[in-house]
């Protein structure tokens, strides 16, 4: 993910006394990307990047390597994590699938399309049929991939099946009703009208209660 270089930060009047090394990894221009592991890369303005391990405390650059001080780049992802615009070490920074807005998740799930509370489904949540412009309740979210879960008894995966296929098969598999096919008896719904399908996430869209 390409990420714009960090301009540099106004220094709070509070901070004025501080040492060289920490007023420049606050005001230097640098980009902070996290790789995993606690390794992150920094970019600075002179086109040279370092590699900082967080957990070891080390950086590549001449001033730990030989001087073996807490250098700028060190002091900056620190800065970078606290103030909550690089992930910290465990996790790593993701567009939501839905509309391109950054969050942080855990590494392991990294690989896996994700979403924004925005756009976020939980049963419960009413969708939209993307295909069909069907409306439907959602009733469960699974941590199964599309292309790994079958549909039913059938040949087909939740990706291969007819109409999923243009959607990416690494989606999360979303079970949901068509809410204008279930029945009411005396008792409630009909259990033989709740059918559950399975979709891969990215062909619903959440809409409100009342659309």
């Amino acid at each position: 993910m390409t990420q714009a270089r960090n301009t540099p930060a106004s220094l709070p009047s509070s901070e004025l006394d501080l040492d060289q090394r920490s007023i420049r990894a606050r005001t230097d221009p640098m980009t902070v990307e996290a790789l995993g592991d606690s390794l992150y890369e920094v970019d600075t303005d002179h086109d040279t990047s370092y590699l900082v391990d967080l957990h070891d405390r080390r950086c590549s650059c001449p001033d730990h390597a030989f001087r073996g001080v807490r250098c700028k780049h060190l002091r900056r992802v620190a800065i970078e994590i606290t103030e909550g615009r690089t992930p910290p070490p465990g996790q790593l920074a993701v567009d939501c699938a839905a509309c391109e807005e950054e969050l942080f998740v855990p590494e392991a799930s990294a690989d896996r399309p994700q979403y924004c509370v925005a756009h976020r489904l939980e049963p419960g949540a009413f969708v939209r049929d993307r295909e069909t412009g069907d409306r439907l309740l959602v009733v469960s979210v699974s941590n199964r991939r599309a292309d790994r879960t079958n549909v039913g008894q059938s040949a087909y995966s939740v990706a291969t099946y007819p109409n999923n296929r243009s959607y990416d098969p690494a989606d999360r598999v979303v079970g949901a009703v068509y809410s204008q096919s279930v029945s009411m008896t005396d008792s409630g719904p009909d259990p033989d009208s709740l059918r559950v399908y399975t979709f891969p996430r990215s062909r619903l869209e959440r809409v409100s209660r009342s659309d």
